[in-house]
């Protein structure tokens, strides 16, 4: 697994400050929020190719572009035509970029207030992104998020159903997952199988009253809540579970840290990298353990291995002549594996 920053948790900065401050925390990559100041769909081309060079200069890759357009199941036709378009804007920039992935959202209400009409509309509208996308080999993410469409793995699965798309994948965030009081652990990874394409991750915890920083309101199914953003660890969305279930799946795709704790942004990253990279090593370290301690395989029965025997007498010669039947060995090594 590589671990990207989220550019979003970066917004005093310009973008180039973003990148350089990501780099030098360390990180694998920068996931770009599709906002100004760092990019937009209307970005100059010649910024988008600075952007590019920078990357390069810094070491960074750019797994994904967290685009805020879409919406599509509560939008008019022509609010929809025009975050289509605003996509296409996005998606000739992620070839500048070499991004391979670019994040939409469907869309609301939520999961549970939703009629079939929000998904039918919103499947229509990201099966033409999907085509297009992959026109230019590209991927579309939708996150699992709280107060959209998709706020369980059950939703999530039966909008890509509807789409019927297979360039059209999912991001997992245990955080959004939390406030939806849906399971965000093992069966989470296990229930979105090849469609789980990238990880966000973050902390949360439910608190009595918002109003101060770092607060929010969010509508779920137990009614109107509030909730305190975290640093990784101290809230309530433990994701020791998540990890666990990644290590075991041999997940090999990006983890990007969506940090929006009230804390200096550098300070809430730094905090965010060092427990996501303390998780990856115990998780790992428990994966090699349990594969060390599996049963061996029984051996097979030598009855049933046991050619059957012939009555008739073998020629002398044939008997000293004919080669010895072995069987060839084998072996297999596996690898390691919205805001």
């Amino acid at each position: 697994m590589k671990i990207a920053a989220f550019s979003g948790a970066l917004m005093e900065y310009s973008i180039q400050e973003a990148m350089k401050i990501t780099a030098n925390l360390g990180f694998d990559g920068i996931e770009i929020a599709c906002r100004e100041p760092h990019l937009s769909p209307q970005t100059s081309l010649a910024r988008v190719k600075e952007i590019r060079r920078l990357a390069d200069e810094h070491v960074l890759d750019i797994p994904a572009l967290g685009g805020y357009m879409g919406r599509f199941s509560e939008s008019s036709d022509s609010e929809c035509a025009a975050a289509y378009d605003e996509f296409l804007g996005l998606l000739e920039r992620a070839d500048y970029l070499e991004t391979d992935m670019i994040r939409i959202f469907p869309g609301g209400p939520n999961a549970f207030l939703a009629a079939d009409y929000h998904y039918e509309k919103a499947a229509h509208w990201l099966k033409k992104c999907a085509a297009e996308a992959r026109r230019h080999e590209k991927k579309i993410l939708l996150e699992i998020h709280n107060v959209s469409l998709i706020e369980t793995v059950e939703s999530s699965l039966r909008l890509l159903e509807m789409i019927g798309e297979d360039n059209v994948g999912l991001i997992h965030d245990a955080g959004n997952m939390y406030i939806s009081d849906t399971d965000f652990g093992r069966a989470s990874v296990t229930g979105l199988g090849s469609r789980l394409l990238h990880v966000h991750v973050k902390d949360e915890k439910r608190i009595p009253e918002a109003g101060g920083p770092g607060t929010f309101r969010n509508v779920t199914r137990h009614g109107e809540e509030h909730f305190l953003q975290c640093r990784l660890g101290e809230g309530e969305v433990d994701h020791r579970e998540l990890f666990e279930a990644l290590a075991e799946t041999v997940y090999g795709g990006w983890v990007t840290l969506e940090c929006f704790a009230p804390y200096p942004p550098l300070e809430q990253l730094a905090h965010d990298r060092d427990a996501v990279l303390q998780l990856l090593r115990e998780t790992a370290s428990a994966a090699a353990s349990a594969t060390m301690q599996a049963p061996a395989p029984a051996p097979a029965s030598p009855t049933a291995s046991t050619a059957p025997t012939t009555t008739a007498p073998a020629s002398p010669t044939a008997a000293t002549t004919a080669p010895k039947s072995t069987s060839p060995s084998s072996s297999s090594v596996s690898a390691p594996g919205g805001n």
